[in-house]
């Protein structure tokens, strides 16, 4: 039975559960609690996942029986364990060189058409623009003439601060992981209700940061000018993802205490359950 009620749960981690969550707007109001539950569903669909198939095995292993059909339904359940592994970590290094060779590739663009001011690199581009990209060498901060020319110097100094936010935080990392586990789950399980909402979240985190330094007033309209403007694939833009909602929480100031342990007491209890299906029995045979 326990195998059985992981797969379900690996299933509705990773399909179900999120697309519903993502019809709940209200968890935006407090993005850092919504963040880590967001991360603790992701990571019960993988516990789930594997733990599914190391139960059946363990199972068979413990209750003593042989036989040959035994030992084929034990060796196919960790077959099935490592494919669903390996398929994980493929995903993620897939994932993971495909982005980091774009950003390389923008990045030796930008070496040979932008000029630097300072720490900002600045293109000639009449569309307002500013991104940043990550990485583990040099990051950088590119913004276009075209919204130097638009922003004032505070609305400027916000948009600077929301990217500089963005490569503190290494808010890349999640984005890439939560890719990843859309390409390791097959199309009909996965939602891609997780990803649109993180990218979301970690929009309002950097907006949050933002507007601490420079001013909510200043972050506004400076979003609301970069609406236009799409940063490049594999980086992350201040404009264009989210605007309404995002300007919409800017304005939400209200602190939601309750709100953000409630979130956090339900990652925790979602990361809990599927490791209490895989670990109670490990217990249950281990104790005499």
């Amino acid at each position: 039975m326990t195998p059985l009620v992981l797969a379900v749960l690996a299933v509705l981690f990773a399909g179900p559960v999120p697309a519903a969550l993502a019809r709940l707007p209200v968890v935006r109001r407090t993005p850092v609690a919504a963040l880590v539950l967001w991360q603790s569903v992701a990571a019960a669909a993988v516990l789930a996942a594997l733990g599914a198939g190391l139960a059946l095995v363990t199972h068979h292993a413990w209750t003593g029986t042989s036989g040959l059909t035994t030992w084929l339904v034990a060796g196919t359940s960790l077959g099935v364990t490592l494919l669903v592994a390996a398929r994980l970590l493929w995903s993620a290094h897939r994932v993971g060189t495909s982005l980091r060779a774009i950003r390389r590739r923008h990045s030796a663009q930008l070496d040979l058409v932008a000029r630097a001011g300072g720490r900002v690199h600045i293109i000639e581009h009449e569309v307002p623009v500013a991104y940043c990209i990550p990485g583990f060498g040099r990051q950088r901060i590119v913004v276009s003439e075209g919204a130097r020319g638009r922003l004032s110097p505070d609305e400027l100094d916000a948009v600077l601060e929301h990217e500089r936010a963005h490569l503190r935080a290494r808010h890349d990392l999640v984005l890439e992981a939560f890719s990843a586990l859309r390409e390791a789950f097959p199309r009909w399980v996965s939602s891609d209700a997780a990803l649109r909402e993180v990218r979301l979240l970690v929009e309002v985190l950097a907006d949050r940061v933002a507007a601490r330094t420079s001013g909510r007033q200043a972050l506004g309209r400076a979003l609301v000018q970069l609406a236009e403007g799409r940063a490049p694939e594999a980086a992350l833009g201040a404009g264009g993802n989210g605007l309404l909602t995002r300007v919409e929480l800017l304005a939400d100031t209200r602190p939601r205490p309750l709100q953000a342990a409630a979130l956090c007491l339900l990652a925790l209890g979602v990361l809990v359950l599927p490791t209490a299906f895989v670990v109670v029995p490990w217990l249950t045979a281990l104790l005499p």
